[in-house]
């Protein structure tokens, strides 16, 4: 991949690992882009990259319950964001629900694409789409849809 891409980075506590796992088995790829993270996810990745001697620009923003996710969600809004990859806890509530769900709202209605498990994760940032000068994101159409016709 040759566009530099911003790829935000965020992990809840049980995925954290996972999270840290997948940049480090990706780092070749993701050091090449800025990286935009909720603060302890952002500090963890900063860590293992350092231990495996990968240089990558990693800015960390707040940590999820203290408004990160509302910050990441900010940057989208403001087509400062390619890319996310948030690996939720599915299986335990979250006190920032409400962050979460501004999130993933965000890049939905913004087009911009979220990966939620590794898998769809390595399937984005492997995608040929990015370096294709004439593709181009169609934005979303939002049209009433009338059922009677």
């Amino acid at each position: 991949m040759h566009k530099k891409l911003t790829i935000a980075l965020v992990a809840h506590d049980r995925r954290k690992a996972d999270m840290v796992d997948w940049a480090v088995f990706n780092a070749d790829m993701l050091s090449q882009h800025q990286l935009i993270c909720t603060g302890t996810t952002g500090g963890l990745i900063k860590d293992a990259f350092e231990k495996k001697g990968v240089e990558a620009e990693i800015i960390c923003m707040n940590s999820g319950p203290l408004g990160g996710d509302a910050e990441i969600a900010a940057l989208v809004v403001r087509k400062k964001i390619n890319l996310a990859v948030f690996l939720i806890d599915d299986l335990s509530a979250q006190p920032h629900e409400a962050d979460i769900q501004m999130l993933l709202r965000q890049c939905r209605v913004h087009n911009v694409p979220i990966a939620c498990n590794r898998y769809s994760a390595d399937l984005m940032i492997t995608s040929t789409l990015w370096d294709k000068e004439d593709y181009v994101p169609l934005e979303p159409r939002y049209v009433k849809f009338n059922r009677e016709v």
